[in-house]
């Protein structure tokens, strides 16, 4: 019996040390696994030494960004911001197929970055891009953001890339921004400023506060001596031009109108050899909304002056047109033969002008048909001292104003 108790004594003794080391064990496991996971979120990319922090909420964002040690801070509530804003980019959307590139003598309207010493920032292991100060353009703030070799999360790599970004505190919520972007990068060799932009505007938000170009330059084309780009050994400019378009408050609306209903008007000049005024007009008709004279020069005017018939259609006086206002017109002039396959006629295709600017209000022909043939009785063009000469309006434009 004795033995029995010191059997199970000794086994109880057993069992607690086994437990005491295997709880000693584990505990330095979980310790040794939550260290290592630390470790990971902090030196995300192995990039080197953590920075000396003023505020440790910022640097917890900023590292989850993995570009590396970060910078000692000043003002940061605006670097915190700024970060953001810059790693919330969406890196599958970029700039569409329409890119238009060239060179231009104009100087960037919104902002200019100058730099020295660049390819010191080319050579940095850390400095991955360089962000300039704010700049106030369009009523936003704004940074221009260069990467010297590359946006690598944006297809950039070995390519100069710029970008714009948004200041997201300059933004009323659910607030869209659509801005025109053009980016610069001075060439010295050419004396102008190598251009880049977009067709298309860019669409800013709070959930997309960058856009610009990952593929700007070559790295070789921009970092060659030769082209340029880099001059006084290492100095480099860049620039960009940041537009807000607004919608327009000012339109027209420009339609044209035929098949009309009733689409000629015929005028018949009685005792035609006794008219000796200079100029006749027919009575008013309207024809597309439009109200209409025929005027006739019996004995001709201009190129016809006593030589042939002049025939015009023109516009009534009391027509209102607005200042610079045009009506299209497309029409027939006929003057009628008794004999229908003899029957004259012009073609008008031409825009009318108000009667105040002197010009254009009329159109027709100075040498209709020549005065010996109305003369000749049997050329069949009067009958009974009778003309009769005719409009056929095929086509009459309209312009709304808005406002009106």
């Amino acid at each position: 019996m004795k033995s029995h108790y010191t059997k199970t004594g000794s086994a109880v003794i057993l069992l607690f040390c086994l437990f005491i080391i295997t709880s000693a064990s584990s505990s330095s496991f979980i310790q040794q696994v939550t260290d290592d996971f630390t470790t990971n979120l902090q030196l995300d990319d192995g990039d080197g030494p953590d920075p000396i922090q003023g505020e440790a909420h910022y640097f917890h964002t900023h590292v989850q960004d993995g570009d590396g040690p970060d910078p000692i801070q000043g003002e940061a509530h605006y670097l915190h911001n700024h970060d953001q804003e810059v790693s919330s980019r969406d890196y599958k959307v970029s700039a569409s197929n329409a890119v238009v590139k060239g060179l231009r003598s104009r100087p960037p309207s919104s902002y200019s970055l100058k730099m020295e010493s660049f390819n010191t920032l080319l050579k940095s292991k850390y400095s991955e891009r360089y962000v300039s100060r704010p700049f106030s353009a369009a009523g936003y703030n704004w940074t221009l953001v260069v990467y010297p070799n590359g946006n690598k999360n944006d297809k950039g790599s070995g390519y100069l890339s710029l970008y714009a970004a948004i200041d997201s505190s300059t933004l009323a919520p659910h607030e869209e921004v659509y801005v025109d972007l053009r980016f610069y990068v001075f060439n010295k060799k050419e004396k102008k400023y190598f251009t880049i932009q977009d067709t298309d505007v860019w669409r800013y938000n709070n959930f997309k506060t960058m856009w610009g170009f990952s593929q700007v330059l070559p790295g070789y084309t921009f970092k060659s001596p030769y082209n340029g780009y880099l001059y006084d050994g290492d100095h480099c400019e860049f620039g960009v031009d940041v537009t807000t378009p607004t919608v327009f408050q000012t339109s027209e609306l420009f339609t044209v109108a035929n098949n009309f209903k009733t689409p000629t008007f015929t005028w018949r000049l009685l005792k035609f050899s006794t008219l000796l005024e200079d100029t006749y007009l027919s009575d008013t008709f309207s024809i597309g909304g439009r109200r209409w004279n025929i005027q006739v020069n019996p004995s001709g005017r201009d190129k016809g002056k006593g030589k042939a018939l002049s025939m015009y259609l023109i516009v009534n006086h009391n027509e209102e047109l607005r200042p610079f206002e045009r009506i299209y017109v497309r029409a027939k002039l006929r003057v009628l033969n008794k004999f229908k396959f003899r029957n004259v006629e012009r073609q008008i295709d031409n825009w009318f002008s108000r009667w105040e600017t002197g010009r254009a209000y009329g159109w027709g022909s100075s040498e209709f048909v020549p005065l010996s043939n109305l003369k000749d009785s049997s050329k069949g063009f009067l009958v009974d001292d009778k003309l009769t000469v005719q409009v056929e309006i095929e086509a009459v434009s309209t312009t709304k104003y808005f406002p009106s």
